[in-house]
């Protein structure tokens, strides 16, 4: 079946997970704990840090308790909702001071940037928060990109590597299942989009996965659309 929507990961598959792993989580360790301190008292972060609270099985923890679970999530590259929240609000505040740019690969830019012209509805659903996402896409260091992404899907519409997450979000595109393409790097994941009906490929940037069965590629202008010249 023809392709008519296009699902993709970032860490991995868009984006280095370099840049991921050796900037962006660095700099929200650093950044957090004066973050927090100073916006307790905002709604939003208010509410995070209760949720926080909750996953720590924790209601009475002090905010120090609660900024030492956040810091100790980070390092171990837990994906807890509420952390992803507060990492996209930190980041937020470094796009925008100008000391943080995303990196793009430039096949990646190249080929979303025609797949976007050529009328493809483009998606992404990443663990990173929808808000981490779309600075990520915005502040790009070949430009924003933002808008030619009809949607983004998060943790809170359902696990990664769980298939139900993958029919939830065929069902808010309102395409069939089928004429999606779901890329990542990530074999469990392609499992799941596959075990929702959808097609795969997997983006292979480094180390070659073992066990895989998902069409493997090294590029997006490898990537197989049809009608895509």
């Amino acid at each position: 079946m023809s392709i008519t929507a296009i699902l993709t990961d970032i860490e991995g598959t868009t984006t280095d997970l370099a840049f991921v792993k050796d900037i962006l989580f660095p700099f929200a360790a650093r950044e957090l704990p004066a973050f927090v301190r100073t916006h307790q008292a905002d709604q939003q972060v208010a509410s995070l840090l209760n949720d926080s609270r909750q996953e720590m099985q924790r209601l009475d923890a002090d905010l120090e308790e609660v900024i030492d679970a956040l810091l100790t999530w980070i390092a171990k590259d837990r994906k807890i909702t509420p952390l992803k929240q507060l990492q996209g609000l930190i980041w937020e505040h470094g796009y925008t001071s100008g000391e943080l740019h995303a990196h793009v690969y430039p096949d990646a830019y190249d080929s979303l940037k025609r797949w976007h012209a050529q009328g493809y509805g483009l998606y992404v659903f990443s663990s990173g928060s929808v808000r981490a996402q779309k600075l990520l896409f915005r502040y790009a260091n070949q430009g924003d990109m933002s808008s030619w992404f009809k949607d983004y899907f998060d943790t809170l519409t359902g696990a990664k590597r769980e298939a139900d997450a993958y029919r939830i979000i065929a069902k808010h595109m309102n395409v069939p299942v089928a004429q999606i393409l779901f890329l990542s790097d990530i074999t469990e994941e392609l499992d799941a989009a596959h075990t929702a009906g959808m097609q795969t490929c997997q983006l292979v940037r480094g180390e070659v996965p073992k066990n895989s069965q998902h069409k493997q590629v090294q590029r997006f202008d490898q990537i197989p659309l049809g009608d895509d010249t």
